[in-house]
């Protein structure tokens, strides 16, 4: 719902917030599908319906058409489409990540593997790389980590007296990993999903990694979440400039 983000949220889902013009969901499949992967599921929930809508006119929005209105007619030049097969999946308004995700098993099949991320972060992530290495390590799931650019400095004081003995910006080698999304997943993960009632970052990672099944791909590049309105001004500026580093395609 991107409660962090209402001035754009209240009107649509957080997906749904554009970047130059297009959803933040489109340039994560972008990036995607500018490795050669062009299957996706969206999991729908909060004001799904917007999300359906994009997809079902996505053709009619990128066409370039000309109007004859006396003879009322109508010529469409369509422009470069992606090859995307999509599948919109009802996934409930409220039900908890890994419900969602089990709602979707069925569309994703007999597939070994499956690729997994969050609807509100972007980065330069090589998914070809990410998925090298998570076939390497044979373990049941991988998550992709950066080490975010720090945001505040690091004051060291005098307790007593409130003196500031030190004053540094906090580099980004000092932050510790977070996940950023980007999954890679084996199709037997969905055992540890137990009956979605869950977060998937709450038990089902805690199983997974008390399991030994889990690992790390360490992202040294961009990557940049749109929590805020904030976040959101700073990724408009990156695409504006024509400096946006998630932009592979």
């Amino acid at each position: 719902m991107g409660t962090r983000l209402s001035e754009e949220t209240q009107s649509k889902p957080k997906p749904m917030v554009e970047i130059g013009g297009y959803p933040i969901l489109w340039h994560i499949m972008k990036i995607y599908s500018s490795f050669g992967f062009h299957e996706f599921v969206i999991c729908c929930g909060y004001k799904g319906q917007m999300i359906k809508d994009y997809f079902v006119y996505y053709n009619r929005y990128r066409r370039t058409t000309s109007y004859r209105l006396g003879e009322r007619e109508t010529e469409s030049y369509l422009e470069d489409i992606e090859p995307w097969k999509i599948t919109l999946a009802n996934t409930g308004l409220k039900t908890l990540t890994a419900g969602r995700i089990l709602k979707i098993k069925d569309y994703i099949g007999d597939d070994e593997e499956f690729m997994l991320t969050y609807g509100d972060g972007v980065g330069n992530i090589n998914i070809d790389e990410l998925l090298k290495f998570h076939r390497s390590h044979g373990k049941l799931a991988t998550i992709s980590v950066v080490k975010p650019d720090g945001r505040f400095g690091a004051i060291k004081i005098n307790e007593g007296t409130g003196e500031i003995l030190n004053f540094k910006e906090k580099a980004r080698k000092d932050q510790s990993w977070v996940n950023i999304g980007y999954m890679v997943f084996n199709h037997r993960v969905f055992d540890y999903l137990g009956d979605g009632s869950e977060m998937l970052e709450a038990m089902p990672f805690e199983r997974l990694a008390g399991d030994g099944q889990m690992m790390a791909y360490c992202h040294e590049g961009f990557w940049s979440p749109m929590d805020t309105v904030h976040d959101r001004a700073y990724l408009e500026e990156l695409w504006g400039r024509g400096e946006a580093p998630w932009k592979l395609w």
